[in-house]
């Protein structure tokens, strides 16, 4: 193939950037910038570089890390160094949004404007940070700031995340953030310590929890600490079940993923460990990035342990020798206590050859996420890993069958994966006689919004949305509860009549509604609900992917509806009914559940309040 570069080189940090990733170009072919007698004769690359494609986010991850911005002469050096086309690269680039491919300031705040944080203090950041640097973006001098969806940091809103780049490049995750401290780290100040977690029944002392059991009580740096307090009893008790008898216990559980879809975990288990091709692989999905979720992170930031040795189980039983964890971009924390966990584990003989003295062999790969909502679709999250746009593939065929690479793939979210630990120790049977009869174990819901106490609750399934509330203190004092998004944004809106509705699947499902990643954002009487499903519209139009009519137009035009019904320009009874319109076809055609959901919270809004009563946003 031949390509179309640019006349333009890197510079030296960006090819340090970039041979860090790749190592140094063995060949001017390559990429080298001296000619070796053999170049005139030998062709190097080719089919061995493009075996490489998938560290291309990686690679990118590198060079704005170093500089702080993609450029022309980087993004050269790229493609010659893997032999895609400059195009190809662009594209992958251009859709992730923690990349830049204009230059920017390396010192960058990024700041939540989603709905957790806007009335809790993230509306006056953002006018605060516009006196002291300017306007979202502004590239004048060393620092700026952007306005940023949802962050992750939901139960210490306002969140804000502080990226300087260069040689020794920096992140910083803050919440609360305030203007003065944001200032003090994008001047370069010291990382500010990493609070401890918002576990409320934790700090209340409350005996029972099973999934948060470790979270603020174990080091999550000592490999010794995790198994002082359980750690890698499972994983023994894996190898003494054996392959078979891991996946009997998971059948027996009536485990169901927690990721929103619901499969059986047996089953999808069970399906790749019978597929004759090879290799398998085992993948945990842990980019979170639905407004209001941020139990993954406090899990992986807390507990990082449980997480590995749980997708060691997943490998041991599906015959899987290496796994990916896909974190997301904006959990820095998290993604340095992995790192260390995996060193530390293999280094024990927790990871890599003959793990046990079992006879089977499992590593993991870290991988990053650059800031893109639709890489949580599993299929989405397989071409991102391989270096492509996160765009969601058709189906089928299905993970089980062509996942990661086209080969039989696991792929399980984190909740999921650590309710297994508790599985393989006790047996299924045990694990089945929690929770309702057809929504087995505990669930993880993360409260934020307007409650006394926000933070990440564990409780059994069957719950009642009233007892959760309850659980998180209930609304502020002289407040009253307006409404609860259930799910997130791409969950739907309960009303204060609604919150006996037991929270498991059958029953939300009963109900028209869900439990998504298990968010639980609570309104009251002074909610702007028309701001808010304004927001929700920008998030969906801002996150599409594009790749299908439906949901790259529909979302547009939802949030076109949204702002005249605001407004109070047009017709109000004709945009609602058009506003129907639209949910339904987005719902009905989207190739992914992004599409098929963006519309939901509207809908149950339109349905539940009287959000447009005046046409004007009066109607709050």
């Amino acid at each position: 193939m031949d390509l179309v570069l640019h006349d333009v080189g890197p510079t030296e940090g960006e090819r340090e950037a970039v041979d860090a990733v790749l190592g140094v170009p063995g060949s001017m072919w390559e990429g080298a910038t001296e000619r070796l007698s053999s170049d005139d004769h030998v062709a190097r690359g080719g089919h061995a570089a493009r075996r490489q494609r998938h560290l291309l986010v990686p690679i990118l991850h590198a060079v704005q890390a170093r500089a702080g911005w993609i450029s022309p002469g980087a993004l050269n050096y790229i493609c010659r160094r893997l032999t895609i086309p400059p195009a190809d690269a662009y594209g992958v680039a251009s859709f992730y949004a923690l990349f830049s491919l204009e230059p920017q300031a390396p010192a960058v705040a990024h700041i939540c404007t989603d709905i957790a944080c806007r009335d809790r203090g993230g509306d006056a950041l953002c006018a605060e940070m516009e006196r002291r640097l300017g306007p979202p973006g502004a590239a004048d001098g060393e620092a700026t700031w952007l306005e940023s969806p949802c962050l992750g940091l939901c139960e210490r809103a306002p969140g804000a995340m502080v990226s300087i780049a260069g040689a020794e490049p920096v992140e910083h995750s803050l919440a609360p953030a305030d203007a003065d401290t944001v200032a003090d780290l994008l001047a370069g100040g010291p990382a500010p310590p990493v609070p401890h977690p918002q576990v409320p029944q934790a700090q209340d002392g409350q005996d029972g929890l099973r999934l948060l059991r470790r979270v603020g009580r174990v080091d999550p740096s000592s490999l010794d600490s995790y198994r002082a307090h359980g750690g890698y009893e499972a994983l023994r008790a894996a190898v003494d079940l054996g392959p078979a008898g891991v996946i009997r216990e998971l059948n027996d559980s009536q485990l169901l993923g927690r990721g929103g879809a619901a499969f059986p975990i047996g089953r999808k288990w069970e399906a790749v460990a019978r597929n004759p091709r090879r290799p398998h692989y085992v993948i945990c999905n842990a980019d979170e990035s639905e407004p209001g979720t941020f139990k993954d992170r406090v899990v992986l930031e807390h507990d990082p342990f449980a997480t590995i040795e749980a997708m060691t189980i997943a490998g041991y039983a599906t015959g899987a020798e290496y796994g990916y964890i896909y974190l997301r971009g904006e959990y820095p924390v998290a993604w340095e206590r992995l790192v260390e966990a995996i060193v530390q584990a293999r280094g024990r003989g927790y990871l890599g050859r003959d793990i046990l003295a079992a006879g089977f062999a499992f590593d993991i790969e870290l991988r990053r996420g650059a800031g893109a909502y639709i890489c949580g679709e599993e299929t989405a999250l397989f071409n991102s890993i391989e270096g492509h746009r996160g765009e969601p593939r058709s189906k089928p065929p299905f993970p089980v069958d062509s996942g990661l690479f086209r080969r039989p793939t696991v792929v399980n979210n984190v909740e999921t994966l650590i309710n297994v630990l508790n599985i393989v120790r006790e047996g299924g049977p045990r694990y089945a006689e929690i929770g309702t009869e057809r929504s087995t174990g505990p669930r993880l819901f993360c409260l934020s919004g307007s409650v006394r106490r926000p933070g990440l609750y564990e409780a059994a399934m069957g719950i009642t949305l009233r007892e959760l509330l309850e659980l998180a203190g209930g609304v502020p004092e002289g407040r009253t509860l307006r409404a609860v998004l259930l799910g997130g944004a791409a969950g739907r809106f309960m009303t204060p009549d609604e919150l006996d509705v037991e929270l498991s699947f059958e029953a939300t499902r009963e109900a028209g509604t869900t439990m998504g990643s298990g968010v639980v954002m609570v309104f009251d009487d002074a909610a702007d609900l028309p701001a808010v499903l304004r927001r929700i519209a920008s998030f969906f139009r801002d996150e599409s992917c594009g790749q299908c009519v439906p949901c790259r137009v529909g979302t547009v035009r939802q949030e076109e509806a949204l702002a005249r019904l605001a407004n109070g320009t047009g017709s109000a009874e004709q945009d609602i009914a058009l506003l129907r319109e639209i949910i339904v076809a987005m719902r009905d055609a989207s190739i992914c559940g992004l599409g098929q959901t963006a519309g939901d919270a509207v809908e149950s809004a339109l349905a539940k309040f009287d959000v447009f009563t005046d046409a004007t946003g009066g109607g709050r």
